[in-house]
């Protein structure tokens, strides 16, 4: 029934794509003849039966390009900026092959206003529409329809988690028939059986997806299962034991028969990037400074009159590859914080190298409100500006941690340190060290234009509200 109402769904979300991007080209033409050019917008301009013919025709065309990038579908766990993205990427192919056509058939009545316009509805339309439907089918699955029955194989940590995940966010609309596995996980429930249990639970009810999250000691199983499956008409994926090292974007190389996966690859994106990116440090941090140049005047003058010591705190940091530099920020502590370290590392609240304490006895008064709400960070635009710093970037490490850290944290060192990260949206000061670690490695490999404006744009509401900070 679910796969019935899949296809369905489907076929409706292709007509109201194609729909979409034929309003789209009427909305653009009616724009530049009502607006722009001041001419005659009557019906019978605005629907040129040649070009109306044309633009229904360029619809299916990138309807289909859109079914052929796997754009239709129920995506329960798909990341919707990933779709938002391949969506514009399409839709960009798709008026340059327009332009391609008109310079062909040297067509030059044909308006260029009305392509870029074409673009931006086209995209901003389908775009609209898939947030209206996301949210309309996350509100019916929350309430129990539209589920998909989910058995999972498996009793681990693995199959813990995920078994957490689906069971917190109802909205994935997955209706949980319970766990097949060699022995019962009192956290989990229900508990089905042992393996041999798969087949005859496939075999008289009716699954839709198989999540399979086993050992690495018990992978034997896994080819029988997933022939199981096929033979009764499940979905099958396989959350594999080495889960935590796959970067959130993996790729996926063929020697052969074999399949790679590429789990950690260069960092290095290319001169391309490494210029866009040097473009938004410098251009970020010098309006960080403008619009933050009266805050930091008022800091500056808060924290000398606290205790008559220096306004700035100079500390050197690792930055990329390893390379040391100094860092600036407003001083915080009072002027025997580091002499005072040793004694409270007892109190470290961190498993690790690094040292975090609440309450920590050696912040002042000015300092405990400037680090609550982050205001201690803003010289660090400095050195942004310098080049010792990202905008976006794992957050630059003490000498005395790096030298404890493994071969495996090391790979944080790969980018420039910078202002904000994964770290600082998802909790900082109540992050473990080694999901800080696992965090910034995650930017390592994900790092990107859109990416970076992610977590910019997550830092916002974090900074305003304080979240783990102290």
């Amino acid at each position: 029934m679910i796969r019935q109402n899949q296809r369905l769904v489907n076929l409706i979300n292709r007509l109201l794509d194609a729909v979409l991007i034929v309003a789209a080209y009427l909305l653009a033409n009616w724009l530049r003849l009502d607006f722009m050019v001041h001419r005659d917008a009557s019906l019978k301009a605005i629907f040129d039966a040649e070009y109306t013919s044309a633009a229904v025709l360029y619809a299916f065309i990138m309807v289909a390009l859109y079914s052929l990038l796997r754009l239709y579908g129920s995506f329960r766990f798909k990341m919707f900026w990933q779709e938002c993205l391949t969506l514009a990427a399409a839709n960009a192919v798709g008026v340059l092959g327009i332009g391609a056509v008109l310079y062909v058939v040297r067509l030059e009545d044909f308006s260029r206003l009305v392509i870029a316009l074409f673009y931006v509805f086209s995209t901003g339309f389908v775009i609209l529409k898939r947030v209206a439907t996301r949210a309309l089918l996350d509100h019916y699955r929350s309430l129990g329809y539209n589920q998909r029955a989910l058995l999972l194989v498996g009793g681990g940590e693995l199959a813990h988690r995920y078994y957490e995940e689906v069971k917190n966010n109802p909205q994935y609309g997955y209706f949980f028939m319970g766990y097949v596995a060699p022995e019962k996980n009192q956290c989990m429930t229900p508990y089905l059986g042992g393996y041999e249990m798969f087949r005859p639970f496939l075999e008289t009810r009716n699954i839709d997806e198989v999540v399979i999250a086993m050992q690495h000691t018990e992978r034997k199983q896994v080819g029988d299962m997933i022939a199981t499956c096929g033979r009764y008409g499940a979905k099958v994926s396989v959350i594999p034991a080495y889960n935590d090292y796959i970067p959130g974007l993996p790729k996926i190389e063929q020697a052969g028969s074999l399949k790679l996966f590429n789990v950690r690859s260069t960092p290095d994106k290319g001169p391309i990037w490494a210029g866009v990116k040097r473009v938004m440090d410098v251009v970020g941090s010098i309006i960080g400074i403008v619009l933050s140049g009266p805050v930091m005047l008022g800091v500056a003058v808060a924290v000398k009159r606290c205790d008559r010591g220096p306004v700035l705190f100079v500390q050197t940091r690792v930055g990329k590859n390893g390379k040391e530099f100094k860092m600036y920020k407003f001083r915080s502590m009072y002027m025997d914080a580091e002499s005072r370290l040793e004694e409270l590392k007892k109190y470290n609240q961190v498993k690790g190298p690094a040292f975090k304490m609440e309450n920590d006895p050696r912040v002042t008064k000015v300092g405990k409100f400037i680090r609550k709400t982050s205001l201690d960070e803003l010289p660090q635009f400095f050195n942004v500006l310098k080049g010792d710093m990202s905008i976006v970037g794992p957050r630059p490490p003490l000498p005395r941690e790096v030298a404890q850290y493994s071969d495996w944290d090391w790979g944080r060192l790969a980018v420039k340190p910078g202002l904000t990260c994964y770290w600082q949206i998802s909790g900082r000061s109540d992050v473990s060290f080694e999901d800080w670690m696992k965090l910034d490695l995650k930017y390592v490999e994900e790092q990107s234009f859109w990416t970076d404006l992610k977590i910019l744009w997550k830092t916002v509401s974090v900074v305003l509200h304080g979240t783990g900070a102290y």
